[in-house]
């Protein structure tokens, strides 16, 4: 695995990254005031581009950024400081309501606890970001459905979670995920709950997306899991510690 090459970034207010920049964080930090005139620096002026049809790893122990880092590039918090952008958009700076439509446009999660409603059927679980997304009813149920069978679950659809093993579970949550066509997929921990051969599927799984063009960031902390991913960005206090590309 050789090191890549540490480049120092633009400061905050450059110019818009290139147009094969899938993901560029530009001096990001993020702190949080503890009260007492007490701060935790989570992020420490942290600086990653991420290309187009990209595989990386986000790795790092418990409390050294990495949650927070999924959190401000899944769009789910914003930084204390810094530029994020996203798909040459500058999503940094957006308010709330404008975070959740890059969100539901622009992100397939996936959880390490599946995130499934319990009453509803896999088709509908896959259904709901085109539901938020505004698509007509039966362009809907056509592409939950494609979805459903692009990851080997065609024959599962009515089924809810209770009726399905955890394998199958993850296999709906990424169905989700893809369902909107989004800029890149945002895993986090995703076998986190399953046995190992289990995990092992899921994680094939994700090497075959990612051989069809998709762009996929995992956030873990197991080692092997990481070695899927043809990149790996370790985090340690709030910094980049390593940047390593496989090759």
């Amino acid at each position: 695995m050789a090191t890549a090459e540490v480049i120092n970034m633009p400061p905050a207010n450059a110019a818009m990254p290139a147009q094969s920049c899938m993901i560029a964080a530009l001096d990001l930090w993020k702190t949080y005031d503890m009260g007492s005139e007490q701060q935790v620096h989570a992020l420490r002026g942290v600086n990653i581009r991420i290309e187009r049809g990209e595989y990386v790893a986000i790795m790092g122990p418990s409390g050294s950024g990495k949650s927070t880092l999924m959190n401000l590039i899944g769009c789910l918090d914003t930084p204390t400081k810094g530029e994020y952008w996203l798909n040459n958009q500058l999503v940094s700076e957006l308010d709330d309501d404008e975070l959740a439509r890059i969100r539901n446009k622009e992100i397939g999660f996936v959880f390490q606890t599946f995130n499934l409603l319990a009453r509803a059927t896999a088709l509908h679980n896959v259904e709901l970001p085109l539901i938020y997304a505004g698509i007509p009813t039966e362009e809907r149920i056509e592409r939950a459905k494609a979805s459903l069978t692009a990851v080997g679950m065609e024959s599962r659809m009515t089924h809810k979670p209770n009726e399905l093993s955890g394998g199958q579970r993850q296999r709906v949550a990424v169905a989700r995920a893809l369902v909107n066509k989004p800029s890149i997929i945002l895993a986090d921990e995703p076998t986190g709950n399953l046995d190992s051969q289990t995990g092992g599927e899921i994680m094939a799984l994700f090497d075959r997306l990612h051989s069809e063009g998709n762009t996929i960031v995992l956030v873990t902390h197991e080692h092997d899991i990481a070695e899927y991913a043809h990149r790996i960005i370790n985090i340690k206090d709030g910094v980049v510690e390593r940047d390593e590309r496989k090759g």
